[in-house]
């Protein structure tokens, strides 16, 4: 149904704005609590860790529950994670209540995802799920820049307050408009993990990983990266959060209909930005019009890459949404940690300018991810050919 659709879009976007509202920030954070925009970096790099490290088991042990109350206690805590953070609490609280809620985002996005496409068939599901995933184009397009904005004009703080303004909103909404959603037929675990045993999902969440990765080393550190590398002020990244999300907004609307006609060429085109982009912040170098049409290609061929990653996992093993789903989520989030890591790490030794170029070798890692499982596929093909023609 389009109307939950829409509803895990209007979550998806708290939950976006929670995790990423930090980017446009560190610098300010690093600068606040007078430590290295790297160590600020793990805001976001322990929220992707804890998701890595933990959403695949607590997505099977919530499988059972009812959706609506998963997804209204998810945003909750999404709810008051933003309250706390908005009070500039010292550092160590901050990290602490900035990772509450990565323990149950995956739960919230397999959760809402399920919920968009019950009852739906495989094309039409692909569809609705890209209605969701427009919730992080809309995070990337209105919170985020809005929030780095304000931030940069106002005190660090207002971007937490933000966050906690979409997380009520999308609160109410839920609370609302969805109804009571009981699992009616609980999937045992063993059939549910039986897909960690399958070649071509296993390469699959492989490829995730490194386009994840891929871009993150970057993208984390968009703002000190235009900053130190483009020279722009807080206004003008704020400007080109905007405008990055603004294309990202129409590049998911984009992927979710060429995602209905072919998910393997679909995810290597927008895969290709990884490849592509080192070269075109390389030679934009300091030209304003050379960099704003290089972070409209970034923004068009990065934002729909989460829904790329989870339909190209989930196209392996099309009868496991929600775990294989969460299990995107994970290694996404896995992918996010190092890339940041990586980036910070790039940023402290080398300098900004060098961080595309770690997406770059992770880009071509990911290529060949899906080169591999194309060979298999077409194996298994031509296996089960000879045995029909036995």
């Amino acid at each position: 149904m389009k109307k939950y659709a829409y509803i895990g879009c209007l979550g998806f976007i708290a939950v976006i704005t929670t995790e990423f509202g930090v980017i446009g920030i560190l610098p300010q954070i690093a600068e606040h609590y007078q430590i290295g925009v790297d160590k600020a970096g793990w805001l976001l790099s322990a929220f992707a860790l804890i998701i890595a490290l933990t959403g695949p088991f607590i997505t099977l042990l919530m499988s059972g529950f009812d959706r609506r109350k998963v997804m209204l206690t998810a945003i909750s805590i999404f709810l008051f994670t933003a309250l706390v953070s908005s009070l500039s609490p010292p550092f160590w609280l901050l990290m602490l209540v900035r990772v509450l809620p990565a323990f149950l985002q995956p739960v919230y996005i397999a959760t809402a995802l399920s919920v968009a496409v019950s009852g739906a068939d495989e094309k039409q599901a692909n569809k609705l799920m890209g209605i969701v995933f427009i919730g992080v184009a809309l995070a990337m397009v209105i919170t985020v820049p809005f929030a780095t904005w304000l931030a940069s004009v106002w005190i660090w703080e207002s971007s937490f307050i933000i966050q906690s303004a979409v997380s009520m909103i999308a609160l109410a909404v839920i609370y609302f408009l969805l109804p009571p959603m009981p699992v009616k037929e609980k999937k045992s675990y063993k059939s549910q993990l039986k897909i960690l045993t399958q070649p071509t999902f296993l390469i699959s969440t492989a490829m995730n990983f490194f386009m994840i990765t891929a871009w993150f080393s970057t993208y984390s550190y968009f703002a000190d990266y235009l900053n130190k590398a483009k020279g722009m002020d807080g206004p003008m990244i704020s400007y080109m959060l905007f405008l990055f999300g603004i294309i990202g907004v129409f590049s998911n609307w984009i992927a979710g209909k060429m995602l209905s006609w072919n998910v393997s060429k679909t995810t290597a085109l927008f895969l290709s930005g990884t490849v592509i982009m080192p070269f075109l912040l390389y030679f934009s170098g300091d030209s304003l019009p050379a960099n704003v049409i290089s972070i409209a290609i970034w923004g068009f061929l990065y934002s729909p890459s989460f829904q790329n990653a989870s339909t190209y996992m989930i196209s392996s093993v099309p009868g496991s949404l929600e775990f294989a789903n969460s299990l995107a989520t994970s290694f996404g989030n896995l992918g996010v940690t190092l890339g940041t890591t990586l980036g910070g790490w790039m940023i402290v030794t080398k300098g900004a300018a060098y961080n595309p170029w770690i997406g770059f070798v992770f880009g071509m890692l990911a290529f060949l991810m899906i080169i591999l499982r194309n060979i298999l596929e077409k194996r298994s093909q031509k296996q089960k050919i000879v045995i029909s023609c036995h």
